[in-house]
Parts: C-alpha cells; structure tokens; sequence
C-alpha cells in the first residue's frame, strides 16, 4: 500500500491525533457535561482498544506522530494501561500524552511513566476546594493538587494546568494560579471559554485572554518563552524568576487555525477534523464492515480534506457547535 503524507487543502501538514477513548467521565464540569442528562454511548458503540491501534497504524504510516488520549476521563476506561504500551510499541509515534482531570490518576502514575507518557495536562479550574467541589460536581480538590505534586516528583514533565478562565465563576482567582508558577515548575495555560453544546451555563462567561493578562499585570511583566518544534498553540511566557510558565490559548480571540497540525478521533469511531465544527466522518462503519488497509487510509485523507481554513467560532454568521465537549475530546 502506498501512502501520501497527510496534508489538507490548505497545505497544512497533519501529524497529531487526539483520541478519545470514552465519553464517560467522574466529574460534571460546568462547561462541559450538559444541563441535562444525555444518553451515553453503548460499549459497543465506542471504538474497541484493537480497532483504535489499527486505525492509529493507518494515521501514522501518513505521517501521524504525535497522539493524545483523552476523553470524557479516559482514566475511567478499564484496560487503559495495556492499551497505552501498545500504542506506544507502534513504530513511528513520536510521543503520548494524556489529558486528565487528575481524580483517579494516583494508582496509574508509575504505570503512566512506565509507558513511555511523559506529558500530562490536567484540567483545573480553581484552587479553592468548595468552589472545585462546585465547578465539578465533587469535592476532591485535595486528592487532584497530590496528584500533581506526586506526578512532579515522579518526572512528568511538563506538566500542564489548563484553566479555563470564566467571567463571574473564577475570574477573582487568576493572578493567584498564575503566581503558582514562581513556585512551581508548573506550565498554567488560560484557555478562553469555548460555547459548545449545552453547558450548565445560564450565560457566556467568555473574558479574553488579553483580559487575563491585564488581570495578572501586578505579578510583573511576562517575558516571552521561544516555541520548541513540538509546541501546541499557547503563546508561552515566564514571569521574571519564576521557575514554571505562563500560557495563553485564545480559540476565540486570536485563532491558531493557519498552524493547526491535528485531527480528533472521537470515542464513537468519528474522524473529526476540526473540534469546533460538528463535521465528521464516520471511520467504525467501514471498520467494522471488513475495510481494508487502502479504504481506511483514503478514510483519513477525506478527513483532511475536510478541515476547514478556520473555525467560524464567534464570526457573524458562525455556526454554533452542537457538540458536547466531554463526547469529543476537546
């Protein structure tokens, strides 16, 4: 079989995957599990381990070397860890990394090590443990912070703290997670509020990122951090003397479309390609029907040639975005 590098129309080279392995999660996060209760996926509706590592195998022989799991809580799904050796024993993958809430992630961490993951992003919205217990429907702040810690001391590096930064909800506390990072080796990255779905939000809380470094002006001044070869979106930046990072992830604001190097494969077999547009294309069925290596292959270069300039997130005549974000990854 031959193969073509994974390129879109717009000439963007595709060499990330983020796969989710479960729309399940432990926590209900505001802003991402809806108001009200939606089904779940039937087990057999989700991608098995062994159909994923094939379709990972079809990605990479077209230049896919970099992946990501996530979920839901991808630490819910059982058999995680042997899935993750696998996936790490594929000939071509660069690096495999985990989003996590960081709940559950105590027990798995020297397994996590053990298997070649070395970058882990955790979500954490807030470092007050009655507001935690309210953003994520369970007070378990305390267990989180000692899995962070524990996960430094086992040498995870970096270790990444996504906080979403919400009008009205935490914005009091900004400048007090930012100022972690004089302490800790911490990367603290703001991501701006992305509407998705049907949150359990009575209204936008969006504050730009320009906002949250206004915010955090009377920490100092931010002295700009140079891209490596494998950064993601954050414009990266360091407080003077500070031993961890500061990063800015503006979907909304400041769009990294022209950069973005990924595709989403979603827990229910679904290539997406980009994750603010509900467009996809169904990659289970002919999986599951007996395709062979050559149709699933031209299965990623549709999704490609999918993925559109930019996203419409926010443009005046945007589309919204039906999509859950605990079903799809984000």
């Amino acid at each position: 079989m031959t193969t073509r590098p994974l390129q879109d129309r717009h000439f963007r080279k595709l060499n990330y995957l983020r796969i989710s392995v479960t729309d399940r999660c432990n926590l209900r996060c505001i802003y991402c599990v809806p108001r009200e209760t939606l089904p779940r996926l039937a087990h057999t509706d989700i991608l098995r381990y062994e159909e994923i590592l094939r379709i990972v195998r079809i990605g990479v022989a077209l230049g896919i070397d970099k992946i990501r799991i996530t979920g839901g809580e991808p630490l819910v799904r059982k058999g995680l860890m042997d899935f993750l050796h696998q996936l790490q024993a594929i000939n071509g993958i660069r690096e495999v990394n985990l989003t996590t809430n960081a709940v559950l992630v105590g027990p798995f961490l020297e397994e996590l090590h053990a298997a070649g993951v070395r970058r882990l992003n955790i979500s954490l919205d807030t470092l007050r443990r009655e507001r935690f217990a309210r953003l994520a429907g369970q007070d378990c702040f305390d267990q989180v912070w000692d899995n962070i810690l524990r996960a430094f001391d086992l040498g995870f590096a970096p270790l990444k703290i996504n906080v979403v930064a919400m009008q009205g909800i935490n914005d009091d506390e900004l400048t007090e997670i930012a100022a972690l990072t004089r302490q800790q080796p911490f990367q603290v990255r703001f991501i701006e509020y992305m509407p998705m779905g049907n949150p359990q939000l009575p209204n936008d809380p969006f504050i730009s990122n320009e906002d949250v470094r206004r915010r955090i002006a009377s920490l100092g001044n931010l002295e700009p951090v140079a891209r490596g070869a494998n950064d993601g979106p954050a414009e990266r930046y360091r407080l003077a003397g500070a031993i961890g990072e500061i990063g800015f992830i503006s979907p909304r604001t400041q769009h990294f479309c022209g950069d973005c190097n990924r595709l989403r494969l979603t827990a229910s077999g679904h290539l997406r390609p980009c994750l603010l547009s509900d467009r996809e294309l169904d990659i289970k069925a002919p999986l599951r029907r007996g395709a062979d290596d050559r149709e699933l292959t031209d299965m990623f270069i549709r999704a490609a040639r999918a993925k559109p300039s930019r996203h419409q997130l926010g443009a005046e005549c945007g589309q919204p975005v039906a999509s859950q974000m605990n079903s799809i990854g984000g």
